[in-house]
């Protein structure tokens, strides 16, 4: 298969990367830093790209994947969580930056590929289940998501042709956890206690591992409907 990930640097996007390589698939990356463990990997396609410069994205990625008629699988990774606190505290700047990355990236990444890309078979953006739970502390994080998850239904109903899914992928060992365990104790915030007692008790998994786990729900999303929000932990 061709596959193109963003965000390939760590956390899950490196473990679906070196999982689809090791199994004999092409994979096309997209971060902004380049994990080192992947270079000494042939099938392995790597295009330096901070995802939030709008401007640069559709040349860049044209000129990355020039003379390719197919994608197999897209996975739309990348994303950022900013400080976590309550909404009225998070400026209109903070929100944006957030959409930038986690939505409005997505969509010119889709909308480059829908035009240069003769058949892509299935997309599958990155989701979370803050997207739906509505935990308080979650703000623009949350809003970008749930934002995201109608992003995918809404292009599922225009490109009928390739399978859209948004996925929540479970609790996983990554940058955005680390920040999390090291924030304070806050009992306005009780999901940040839960994720540490999860990263604690040995039941936040590894990106590898991870990355095996969503793997499996991705082939299995296509027997969902398209554009539908799932969670690879109930599939």
């Amino acid at each position: 298969m061709n596959v193109l990930i963003t965000g390939t640097n760590s956390g899950l996007g490196f473990g679906l990367t070196k999982y689809y390589i090791t199994n004999g698939h092409t994979v096309y990356g997209i971060s902004r830093k380049r994990n080192e463990e992947l270079r000494k990997y042939d099938n392995f396609r790597f295009l330096y790209q901070d995802i939030s410069k709008f401007s640069e994205i559709e040349t860049n990625l044209v000129s990355f994947l020039n003379g390719l008629e197919v994608l197999d699988l897209v996975i739309l990774n990348a994303g950022i969580l900013n400080e976590v606190k309550d909404l009225k505290d998070t400026s209109l700047d903070e929100i944006q930056h957030v959409m930038d990355v986690n939505v409005w990236s997505n969509k010119i990444v889709i909308d480059t590929l829908f035009r240069h890309i003769k058949k892509i078979h299935q997309v599958v953006a990155i989701s979370s289940g803050a997207a739906v739970s509505g935990a308080r502390g979650w703000n623009a994080y949350s809003l970008s998501k749930a934002t995201l998850n109608m992003l995918i239904n809404l292009y599922a109903k225009e490109h009928t042709e390739t399978h859209f899914s948004a996925l929540a992928p479970g609790l996983i060992k990554s940058q955005m956890q680390d920040y999390i365990y090291g924030l304070p104790d806050n009992e306005q915030y009780p999901v940040v206690k839960r994720l540490k007692e999860q990263r604690e008790s040995g039941h936040m998994a590894e990106p590898e591992v991870a990355a095996q786990l969503n793997a499996s729900a991705i082939k299995q999303a296509l027997k969902y409907k398209s554009g539908s929000f799932l969670d690879s932990r109930k599939m």
